[in-house]
């Protein structure tokens, strides 16, 4: 995501991003293309994957998934394996629950030390962020 790269510019110590898995129930592929980035993780290509299979996520299917995975050079037995691994799918599903926990009901949804971002701009972002490090 190009705001999230802003963010993250803007303000290089003062922010970390932490990511979790939401596929969407009504996707049909949104839990193997997470499952994917995860598993091209252990190769050390999670964002690289990540950000391909947003790019095509209205067209994911398993031969988009693998043609992304094999443009990244990823191995490809390896990645197959890793992706049915049970600690990446129990990962999944302990985001999946503390989502919905939390109140998540699509993706992208953004949280400044908790709080839900309302104003998806780079604006936005900066007041939230300006306004919990000046708690600090």
């Amino acid at each position: 995501m190009p705001l999230l790269k802003q963010v993250l510019e803007k303000y290089p110590r003062g922010v970390k991003l932490v990511y979790k898995n939401f596929p969407i129930r009504s996707h049909k592929f949104a839990r193997q293309a997470a499952a994917a980035a995860l598993a091209a993780d252990r190769q050390g290509k999670f964002w690289e994957m990540h950000d391909r299979l947003f790019e095509k996520y209205n067209q994911l299917n398993n031969t988009v998934i693998r043609d992304i995975a094999k443009s990244l050079g990823l191995d490809m037995k390896r990645l197959e394996r890793d992706m049915k691994d049970r600690e990446i799918q129990s990962m999944i599903t302990r985001d999946i629950e503390e989502g919905g926990r939390i109140g998540v009901r699509g993706t992208p949804t953004i949280f400044v030390n908790g709080e839900l971002l309302q104003q998806r701009s780079l604006q936005g972002f900066s007041a939230m962020i300006d306004s919990e490090l000046r708690k600090k």
